[in-house]
């Protein structure tokens, strides 16, 4: 599968400022970047530094005035899908060393707050099993909802409410499949068919031996997913953060399938 991106990020910042930005899709052994160009209109050279984990690349910018980011690329997917409930799972003490921190809560993703709930609704389901239940309890219990959260929104918070967007039932079922023992960070991602068309956020879960992309939201499939960042949670996989203040003029992100 090939996917063509186009983005646009049009803002204007009053003071000047810093600014990262993660919006490059990463080159991975099952994604490749046939081709791609970012351009940066700002006052000051560009500085490139690597992403959380090593995967992908972060952008430092200088913002003033006008800012503009133009982002086009055609990346390459090679990865089938694989059925979650058949996947073993991995004893903590048996697990990656780079793996352990997404067994930790974070920021966004209390994980620590759900062992119960995991212990009484979910008793004796573990790894793929267990994933793909809590996958699937998340989608039929949230209600995808434009505007319904913000960016102080945790996964308690959302579990509460039953209702966000595509970063919140990230977060909610990466703090579930932490709280059950399954190693999950966050991952910020382009794909085809999003609604609203958007940077996507969805989640990877560690078992049998490697990272899983589960999109809880079932926007997406695994297979059409180009990833850009990996993190603990959406304070690692921001496409923008801006160190001071801006105004978004307009933001525009387009996916679309070349094969098929």
């Amino acid at each position: 599968m090939r996917l063509a991106i186009d983005v646009t990020l049009d803002y204007w910042i009053a003071e000047p400022c810093d600014v990262l930005l993660l919006v490059e899709a990463a080159a991975m052994a099952d994604q490749r970047l046939d081709r791609q160009t970012l351009h940066v209109y700002c006052p000051e050279p560009l500085r490139a530094v690597a992403g959380e984990e090593g995967i992908g690349q972060r952008t430092w910018a200088r913002g003033e005035g006008a800012f503009r980011v133009e982002y086009q690329a055609v990346v390459g997917v090679v990865r089938e899908d694989v059925e979650l409930g058949v996947l073993r799972a991995t004893p903590p003490r048996m697990l990656p060393a780079e793996t352990v921190q997404y067994l930790l809560p974070s920021r966004y993703c209390e994980s620590d707050r759900f062992e119960g709930f995991i212990e009484q609704e979910f008793a004796g389901l573990e790894g793929g099993a267990l994933a793909a239940a809590l996958s699937d309890w998340v989608h039929a219990h949230l209600a995808y909802e434009a505007g319904a959260s913000s960016g102080v929104t945790t996964a308690l918070m959302t579990f509460a409410e039953r209702r966000g967007v595509c970063r919140d039932y990230a977060h909610l079922l990466v703090a579930l499949a932490r709280a059950g023992g399954i190693p999950a960070r966050c991952v910020s991602a382009y794909a085809p068919g999003v609604d609203p068309p958007d940077l996507h956020a969805v989640a990877e879960l560690w078992l049998e031996g490697a990272w899983r992309l589960v999109d809880a939201t079932r926007m997406a499939v695994p297979a059409e997913l180009a990833r850009v960042a990996v993190g603990r949670d959406a304070t690692d996989i921001a496409f923008m953060t801006v160190f001071g203040r801006a105004t978004m003029n307009e933001q525009r992100v387009s996916v679309r399938r070349l094969d098929g």
